[in-house]
């Protein structure tokens, strides 16, 4: 299957990044290099792209289309959750700017055989960004304890249905294990009243977006990454994250607040005692959405969401 996947707010992300031709910036969500590749063509002499991505599919298709930049490229197949640590191998101390586009993309979604898709109903429950990673889609559904599946359901899914769901789900691996994408998307539709799914679009999609972020441990991977890389920042670099629902937009803008004010102190204090000083400023205090032209063309682009943070 041929990789397309089509750069959301890309004008607006290359126009934040402020772009030093002879900057080092780094794309820890590398794809299918939409982003990376215009940052590519911006660089010069010193200019430099590191570009990160576990997907092995997404290495290889960033690997031809920033093949004529090599010069300025390194490509590094890894979770940005690592990305201070690679990057520090290569002798970098310091970079001028980090982008994340955070989720799945159109390409993962899309193929049938990485099992992402309620709609792809005869492909295997796998939903692995890295096919290195030993859980999948399926070892959750069948494995995982009535307990746990609500949980992630509730929390990641954030349906008012998740404890329906997650017994439907336990009830029905009794009787076999469930292995496919269509099964699984049989049960959820069982679990949910018809005249929910008449109003709410498909039943399915908010299980298929929990399983997603717990086989691959989204906000988990986010939150524990982003205060290392303002850190990683140059004085005036930017982090750049672009976010696709709500739960990852919230620990983007509560992470970036912290940062800005980080003190601690009571707020009838009339001095700070607690010494947190301020690592930068959050540009957009409201998130950077698509223009009406994006929104058009699409249609992934609706829900997206750019927050901006620039190191002191």
């Amino acid at each position: 299957m041929e990789f397309v996947h089509v750069p959301v707010l890309l004008n607006e992300t290359i126009e934040n990044l402020k772009i030093d031709p002879n900057g080092i910036y780094v794309d820890g969500t590398l794809g299918g290099a939409g982003h990376s590749l215009e940052i590519a063509k911006r660089l010069t002499g010193s200019g430099r792209l590191i570009g990160i991505d576990q997907d092995e599919d997404a290495i290889n298709e960033a690997t031809k289309k920033l093949m004529s930049y090599n010069e300025h490229v390194t490509i590094i197949r890894d979770n940005y959750e690592n990305m201070v640590k690679r990057v520090s191998e290569l002798g970098i101390e310091k970079v001028n700017g980090i982008l994340l586009d955070i989720g799945v993309s159109s390409y993962q979604l899309d193929n049938p055989d990485r099992g992402f898709s309620y709609m792809a109903e005869d492909a295997v429950l796998d939903m692995r960004m890295d096919n290195r990673n030993p859980l999948t889609a399926e070892i959750v559904v069948n494995e995982y304890s009535e307990n746990e599946l609500f949980r992630i359901i509730k929390d990641y899914g954030e349906d008012r249905f998740a404890k329906n769901i997650a017994k439907h789900i336990c009830i029905e691996r009794e009787k076999g294990r469930i292995k496919t994408c269509g099964e699984l998307k049989e049960i959820i539709s069982h679990a949910i009243p018809m005249k929910v799914q008449v109003t709410s679009g498909n039943p399915a999609m908010r299980t298929f977006q929990a399983l997603r972020i717990e086989v691959n441990r989204e906000l988990e991977v986010l939150e524990k990454s982003l205060d290392e890389m303002i850190g990683f920042l140059k004085p005036g670099g930017r982090l750049l994250v672009i976010t696709f629902h709500s739960l990852e937009d919230r620990i983007v803008k509560d992470i970036f607040k912290r940062n800005e004010s980080p003190c601690t102190c009571p707020k009838d204090f009339p001095v700070c005692v607690c010494g947190k000083v301020s690592r930068g400023r959050v540009i957009n205090r409201k998130p950077i959405t698509a223009s009406e032209a994006e929104l058009a063309n699409n249609k992934r682009s609706h829900s997206a969401k750019l927050r901006i943070f620039e190191r002191a």
